[in-house]
């Protein structure tokens, strides 16, 4: 990623040859800063611009989005199913990111520099790696649930309201657990790149600090990782099963297909699977990119320069934009519900809206709950 700047773009000799990139930093955090980030010359000024109108705009994006979510899902009472508050909990997670980090960072991006305190460093870090943690199991969750009801069929164990308050509080439990962490010594949060954001301490060179990133990894994002492909898998795999059960019969028949609500579940069920798949993806794509970089640092098998970590901060604040473009776009009865009360920001006419909802009674219950 830091190969994608020009050399002579991402340093900035605008001084003399020995300012670094950490000569603004405010006195009372240099005691943060890393060693590591001192080799390096300040940035030309262009990108703090680039990335402070980027985190603006995906900012707003995002706080409008899942603003919109968390709205339509508790007003509208169709959409009130106990596996939709799963959905609302994951836009809730996407605003409050955006909502504590987005303006520190245009702040710091304008002086070019952290300008806050050394404890506001240790929030931002906070509350980055919270609602991140939190983002994450709400997408595992949902996940887990799809599986059970499309895999499992009538066999499933329905969720129930109560059923997924538990796991919401468990998720904000176990987020917390994680991120209050550093304040008890295991790891801590520092001035990372530019020096206008903070996270995770993966230069640190002691194995007790690096260790922290390490079974963080594991219970955020790799295990995270396998039980989704795993629910997604083997609901593919029934998709595909159903399918085939249907072509067979209608063969049997001499018709060309099944015109029947069975027909319609499995187009729903179809679309449920892209959809999911296509928001996880965007997920990944997401986290990654910063799950590289702590890597990077605590195995040192790269040289980290403050532009890389910008792309990596950038890809994953992303995240919180990308789920309710998805479920505003694949959503037939969230985006009727949208059409319906914020017609300026549908895509889509009367026509169409009336054609999704159609498409939303077609399905069977449990089903509907998540198409």
């Amino acid at each position: 990623m830091a190969a994608f700047a020009e050399p002579h773009f991402e340093a900035w000799h605008a001084g003399p040859s020995n300012v670094t990139v950490i000569d603004k930093v405010l006195p009372e955090i240099l005691h943060m800063v890393h060693p590591h980030w001192n080799q390096f010359p300040p940035m030309n000024p262009l990108w703090h611009s680039i990335l402070g109108f980027a985190i603006f705009v995906l900012g707003v994006v995002s706080m409008l989005g899942n603003g919109c979510v968390i709205y339509i899902f508790s007003c509208t009472k169709s959409l009130r199913t106990p596996s939709n508050l799963l959905v609302v909990n994951l836009a809730f997670s996407d605003f409050l990111m955006m909502f504590t980090m987005g303006p520190p960072m245009v702040i710091n991006c304008y002086h070019e520099t952290w300008s806050f305190s050394a404890f506001a460093c240790e929030l931002y870090g906070m509350f980055g790696s919270l609602f991140g943690c939190a983002s994450i199991w709400s997408m595992t969750m949902i996940a887990f649930d799809r599986y059970n009801v499309i895999v499992k069929g009538l066999s499933a164990k329905p969720m129930t309201n109560n059923g997924a308050l538990l796991r919401i509080l468990a998720i904000w439990v176990f987020a917390l657990f994680w991120t209050l962490a550093p304040f008890f010594g295991w790891n801590r949060y520092v001035p990372e790149g530019n020096m206008t954001a903070c996270g995770t301490d993966y230069l640190t060179k002691d194995w007790f600090s690096r260790s922290y990133i390490l079974v963080y990894s594991i219970f955020v994002y790799w295990t995270p990782l396998l039980t989704i492909i795993y629910s997604y898998t083997f609901i593919l795999k029934a998709v595909a099963a159903h399918e085939k059960n249907m072509r067979e019969q209608a063969k049997k028949m001499n018709v060309a297909s099944l015109r029947s609500s069975e027909a319609q579940q499995t187009s729903a069920e179809i679309k449920l699977a892209k959809v999911a798949l296509v928001t996880i993806s965007l997920w990944f794509m997401a986290w990654t990119p910063y799950l590289v970089i702590n890597f990077t640092g605590v195995f040192e098998t790269a040289p980290i320069s403050p532009l890389a970590t910008i792309w990596g901060s950038l890809f994953a604040k992303a995240n919180a934009v990308y789920n309710p473009i998805v479920y505003g776009i694949s959503h037939p009865k969230y985006r009727a519900a949208l059409h319906k009360t914020f017609p300026s920001l549908s895509c889509q006419d009367d026509q169409s809206s009336n054609d999704g909802q159609s498409v939303g009674s077609g399905v069977t219950t449990a089903t509907e709950e998540k198409a």
